[in-house]
């Protein structure tokens, strides 16, 4: 089901707010500017945000119904990512494992490079390689500086990956 009028002036003003203390001010203008779209739950609930200039509504962010948090589809991932200066929000990853997490690949910590310190254990992340170009966005297993710290174990469970 798609939103349109008063009722979706009110549903972009919640994701936004939602945008905002999830990852930073500014966050929801810089995820929802433009014209979206929101696909609603069977209970009138978001869903889904697409946007509907890319000409293939790629999804911009889903509503997690569990904890009313957003998980971020590649589209979401590439605006926040141009908006927010490095190193807010990322996971730098080596060369090495570069392509494997391209390809949809867990990031491990001991290949995490570099990372957001102010990223905590569950949060929404962008993972990039070392030149900045984005591989995929995931869950956050670890804070920013367990990552850059710990050899071994899981850094980072990737959702979205650029090459799937």
């Amino acid at each position: 089901m798609e939103k349109a009028g008063t009722d979706a002036n009110n549903l972009l003003k919640k994701a936004k707010i939602i945008a905002d203390f999830q990852f930073g001010a500014g966050a929801g203008e810089v995820l929802f500017n433009g014209r979206v779209a929101f696909l609603l739950s069977k209970t009138g609930r978001i869903s889904q945000i697409k946007d509907k200039m890319a000409g293939s509504e790629r999804r911009i962010a889903t509503l997690r119904s569990s904890d009313g948090l957003l998980t971020l589809g590649l589209e979401g991932a590439e605006r926040l990512q141009r908006t927010f200066k490095y190193p807010r929000l990322r996971v730098v990853v080596n060369e090495e494992s570069s392509e494997f997490v391209r390809a949809g690949g867990t990031a491990f910590c001991k290949h995490v490079v570099d990372a957001d310190p102010a990223v905590r254990a569950y949060d929404e992340v962008i993972l990039v390689d070392e030149a900045d170009a984005l591989l995929a966005t995931g869950r956050a297993v670890l804070s920013g500086e367990e990552m850059k710290v710990f050899e071994h174990g899981v850094a980072v469970k990737v959702r979205h990956a650029v090459g799937n």
